[in-house]
């Protein structure tokens, strides 16, 4: 399965960024394999709106099942759900540890977002 990691930087040991739209990455990672694909989220870092939405899309477009994220605001998490994928957010560590811990059942998904949105 592949998971949507917001993260600080391009790699596993990354830290993750509690933003989920505003984050500077996003890791596209194979929970089977670890293989992972860093994507550029540089262009909605400082979107005046829109942000979210638009880093869902691209979450999306790359086939991802679930976000890990720390924050989601309700446009962005309307958007991933709409989507297909679940969210998990509250998360914390760095991109390898939080996969670790999705890989071992020890998360809670989202039932809606956990933030207004623009944090």
């Amino acid at each position: 399965m592949k998971v949507a990691v917001t993260s600080k930087g391009e790699d596993l040991s990354s830290e993750t960024d509690p933003r989920f739209g505003r984050a500077p990455f996003i890791l596209i990672v194979d929970t089977e394999t670890m293989a992972f694909e860093a994507l550029d989220n540089s262009t909605n870092v400082n979107a005046f709106k829109g942000a979210g939405i638009q880093a869902a899309t691209m979450v999306a477009d790359k086939g991802a099942g679930v976000l890990l994220t720390g924050y989601c605001g309700p446009n962005a998490y309307k958007t991933v759900t709409a989507a297909g994928l679940k969210v998990v957010s509250d998360i914390t560590g760095t991109v390898e540890e939080v996969v670790a811990k999705f890989k071992s059942g020890n998360v809670t998904y989202s039932e809606g977002a956990n933030t207004d949105g623009h944090w």
